[in-house]
């Protein structure tokens, strides 16, 4: 029987890029409330200096390029991560709902994207669970789905804030317009930072559970019995 596959480093890394990424949250949250300050003073009529608009110009442009590129490679090694695990357990249990291509493929479909990802992460831990238990393997962790919802809410919500906020930005061109695009992407990163926080939970709760499923060796037929049953059946014949 074909080997798990290691996805320990996998783990890893991608944990690493979501501290970072959380960290980043924090970065934006503090800077977006220095450029609303900014903006409410200009909308009170208070004088700002070009200086000073051009400075945050450039602050909020830096941050915004270095969030861009770190989120997508983190992004890219979260799925990385997801579909290894998704396709070990394929290696151990055979009625699972859908190939391990969808692991990585269900984030980029539309409608599907949705819902799909959550559906086999669900099933990842379920059927892992119950595989293991089967098995009488104990798991001496906290293995449980009770914050599979949330983590999958959290997300979907801070997807739709950074679309609006997004659009916003791009059509802004009143101070009042720039003010309520100024709240929402702060709002955006709220909700990033408890997103970010139980991202790394639900990766490093499965890569606990995960090694236990090499332990576990799948008998593999006798083949030399079973030639040596045929042979003493043909003889009899």
């Amino acid at each position: 029987m074909e080997k798990l596959k290691p996805n320990d480093k996998r783990a890893t890394t991608a944990i690493t890029l979501i501290w970072i990424i959380l960290g980043l949250e924090i970065v934006m949250l503090i800077s977006g409330y220095f450029q609303h300050e900014l903006l409410m003073t200009i909308q009170n009529g208070g004088e700002v200096s070009e200086e000073a608009t051009s400075a945050n110009d450039d602050r909020e442009m830096l941050i915004a390029v270095v969030y861009l590129i770190v989120n997508i490679i983190s992004v890219v090694t979260f799925i990385q991560w997801f579909r290894r695990a998704y396709y070990n357990l394929h290696l151990k249990v055979k009625t699972l709902s859908h190939t391990e291509g969808w692991a990585a493929g269900a984030w980029f479909v539309p409608v599907i994207c949705l819902f799909r990802p959550y559906q086999i992460m669900q099933e990842l831990y379920k059927k892992t669970q119950k595989y293991l238990s089967k098995k009488g393997v104990a798991i001496h962790t906290n293995f449980s789905t009770a914050y599979l919802g949330v983590w999958w809410a959290l997300w979907i919500i801070a997807n739709l804030i950074g679309h609006i906020a997004f659009r916003l930005s791009m059509s802004a061109a009143t101070i009042d317009e720039f003010v309520s695009s100024s709240r929402i992407s702060m709002v955006g990163n709220v909700v990033g930072i408890p997103l970010a926080l139980l991202a790394i939970k639900v990766i490093q709760d499965y890569s606990k559970v995960e090694p236990l499923l090499s332990q576990i060796k799948e008998e593999a037929p006798n083949i030399a019995e079973d030639n040596a049953a045929t042979t003493e059946g043909d003889e009899i014949v």
